[in-house]
């Protein structure tokens, strides 16, 4: 039995019938290059793989671990690795003061946006628009809704059903950077668009 140490998220653990007949589990870093820990136990003992690439034969001699080549574990996961679903990613785009209107760096993530979601079989995608703290809070989750709607309209989500987009507002009321009541922050006038 395997047991997971550290962050769930930061390890690929994968077990294959290799050409010896010998299954055998394969540490490998996330997209991010992080690593998390494995620790095989059996009857005979315990093994820690703990370093990338690294690998143990399941059910061989305790702590006996031996290094898998790029080449090997290409070979013998390529497939398994390329059906693996896409991660999360999350964008966020900034408004000029007052509308909906983007300021130009975020216009041009649009593209990448409608890339991202066209690459990706089943699509959930979450709009969410953000205000700072100017102007009156009810104005402000109104206008948060309305940089939401425009967003999701740029990206083409109106083609995907609606079990597959959320367009929400949260307003003033979950600040990127925490400023008092009546503050005009960039950073605040947002959308996040979160594709998964």
């Amino acid at each position: 039995m395997a047991r997971v140490q550290g962050l769930a998220l930061a390890l690929l653990v994968l077990t294959l019938v290799g050409c010896a007949g010998q299954n055998y589990v394969v540490l490998l870093p996330d997209d991010d290059g992080k690593l998390g820990q494995v620790v095989l136990r059996s009857p005979k003992g315990e093994t820690l793989l703990q370093n990338k690439n690294q690998a143990a034969v399941l059910g061989g001699t305790a702590g006996e671990t031996f290094q898998a080549s790029d080449a090997q574990v290409q070979k013998d996961f390529g497939a398994a690795l390329a059906a693996s679903p896409f991660k999360p990613v999350s964008y966020l785009l900034y408004f000029e003061a007052g509308g909906a209107q983007l300021d130009a760096p975020s216009l041009a993530e649009i593209g990448r946006i409608q890339a991202d979601i066209k690459r990706r079989p089943g699509v959930d995608i979450s709009v969410i628009g953000h205000t700072d703290t100017a102007g009156d809070a009810q104005a402000n989750a109104a206008l948060g809704l309305t940089r939401a709607q425009a967003v999701a309209q740029l990206i083409g989500t109106t083609s995907l059903s609606a079990e597959h987009v959320s367009v929400e507002s949260h307003g003033e009321s979950n600040l990127l950077v925490a400023t008092p009541d009546g503050v005009n922050e960039p950073r605040n006038r947002r959308v996040e668009v979160v594709v998964r």
